[in-house]
């Protein structure tokens, strides 16, 4: 069963929050110091999200992600990693800062986790230290190297890229790419979420990165994108790929297929929504997966979201949501509607 939005873009791809809980603090996700989690009580426990990744499936959803906060402090991820690949799912990933990565990599393929990707800003300690807050680089370094000897293929390293901040890296990271072997993908900085010291000055644009790349490697090809994936994908001219997420400066809304589930059971249609719909209620309500499905059928045909291009077309643009407004509720963050 395909469900398609007021625009016609099909329910297909579900993140879901494993946790809210992280163990780095980026300074363009979680640069405050403290934070309000969400009760534990409230988390979904791992049969209510199988119940609702079937409700999910019935409708068309073919892809999973396990995200966080970090999804590696969801203590046993392995079982609900065992729980999802036996399902016929096209693909079944997980999203990591790869700091606990090392420690769990041959439990997750074991599981049937298909693909794994690891969030990595920069190659040096100093600056990693800076950016996350916490001396966890080795870790992570470690955590990326043990990917491909636990036997997983079309891994992906995302990096934000900043302006000012991170911006000489790219031709490192994409040399680094090779070593692991794993496909780099740059992140335009988005003002979403914790991003509260947000600014365009901040953004490295989709449009720079390719002049950047282009001048060290010379003409990079664009690549097909039948999937409508969020990355843009290119070559270098022997053959590397690489990939931008143009959020920021060239949003693909128009073929968004994407939703989010946090942790405590609220599905977001977009990244930019500032409610959610509530399946926990229901489902511990008793709810049919019929009645499920309905409910989630409804909310995804009403779709109009657009979040990012709404953004881009704002004369003035400053952070998305003020501090004051992420204090009063929790799930406006992006650690924990899974970024």
């Amino acid at each position: 069963m395909s469900v398609l939005d007021f625009y016609r873009r099909p329910l297909r791809n579900l993140r879901i929050s494993v946790t809210d809980r992280c163990n780095l603090r980026c300074r363009y996700c979680m640069p405050e110091a403290e934070y309000v989690w969400l009760p534990r009580r409230d988390l979904l426990t791992f049969e209510e999200i199988s119940t609702l990744v079937d409700v999910f499936m019935e409708l068309g959803v073919n892809k999973v992600r396990l995200t966080g906060g970090e999804p590696l402090l969801r203590r046993d991820l392995p079982e609900l990693v065992s729980m999802l690949s036996a399902k016929p799912l096209k693909d079944l990933a997980m999203t990591t800062n790869g700091v606990l990565l090392a420690g769990h990599v041959e439990a997750l393929k074991k599981a049937g986790l298909n693909r794994i990707t690891v969030s990595l800003d920069t190659l040096r300690a100093d600056r990693s230290k800076t950016l996350s807050q916490r001396a966890t680089h080795p870790s992570v370094l470690k955590g990326i190297a043990s990917v491909a000897p636990a036997g997983f293929t079309d891994t992906k390293i995302d990096t934000v890229a900043l302006n000012g901040v991170n911006d000489d890296e790219l031709i490192d990271l994409i040399e680094f790419g090779r070593t692991v072997p794993a496909e780099v993908r740059f992140i335009e900085y988005m003002d979403v979420g914790g991003a509260t010291a947000w600014s365009p000055d901040l953004v490295l644009s989709r449009a720079e990165m390719l002049t950047r790349i282009s001048a060290h490697y010379g003409p990079v090809t664009p690549l097909p994108n039948p999937d409508g994936a969020p990355a843009d994908r290119f070559a270098l001219p022997d053959g590397t790929t690489f990939g931008i997420v143009s959020s920021t400066t060239r949003p693909f809304c128009a073929t968004c297929d994407r939703s989010r589930l946090t942790a405590d059971g609220l599905w977001y249609l977009c990244l930019y929504a500032m409610e959610g719909v509530n399946l926990r209620d229901p489902l511990r309500e008793g709810a049919t997966k019929a009645e499920l499905a309905e409910l989630i059928s409804g909310a995804w045909r009403a779709r109009t979201d657009r979040g990012a291009v709404d953004r881009l077309a704002e004369r003035d643009r400053m952070p998305f949501v003020p501090l004051t407004a992420l204090k009063r509720d929790p799930h406006l963050e992006m650690h924990t509607r899974g970024g």
